[in-house]
């Protein structure tokens, strides 16, 4: 039998050690530089739709396929966070939490774009001790 409360605790289900984290960081960063270019790219063409939209002019063909191609590239994109439980935590500064457990409670390995190695961690849940 398991400790008590043990497996209700748990907000995630893959935990990183520091190696496992840091062997992850190049794939992540690529991903971290397209999420941003197709978040960029959606931000203008949602202006530009919405300029067409509000210019009752032509909202269909070519316009409206990209669009939709990049939301899809977006979700794949944050499909590749989700399935392995990292936390974007700022997208704009590359910040990205890797769940890890610490002394049974579990903690997020903190990384920032452009950091070599992992050097801190932080709780999970701040209000949690």
């Amino acid at each position: 039998m398991s400790g008590f409360g043990e497996s209700r605790s748990r907000r995630f289900r893959r935990h990183y050690s520091v190696a496992e984290a840091e062997e992850l960081i190049p794939r992540v960063t690529v991903w971290l530089n397209e999420l941003r270019l197709v978040r960029q790219t959606l931000d203008r063409q949602d202006e530009r739709l919405q300029e067409l939209v509000h210019d009752f002019g032509d909202q269909g063909g070519g316009r409206v396929s990209d669009w939709l191609r990049n939301q899809a590239r977006l979700q794949e994109l944050m499909g590749e966070f989700s399935r392995r439980d990292l936390q974007i935590e700022d997208l704009d500064r590359g910040c990205i939490g890797f769940p890890a457990l610490h002394g049974g409670r579990e903690v997020l390995l903190s990384w920032e774009e452009g950091d070599e190695r992992i050097e801190f961690w932080r709780e999970a849940d701040p209000g949690m001790k």
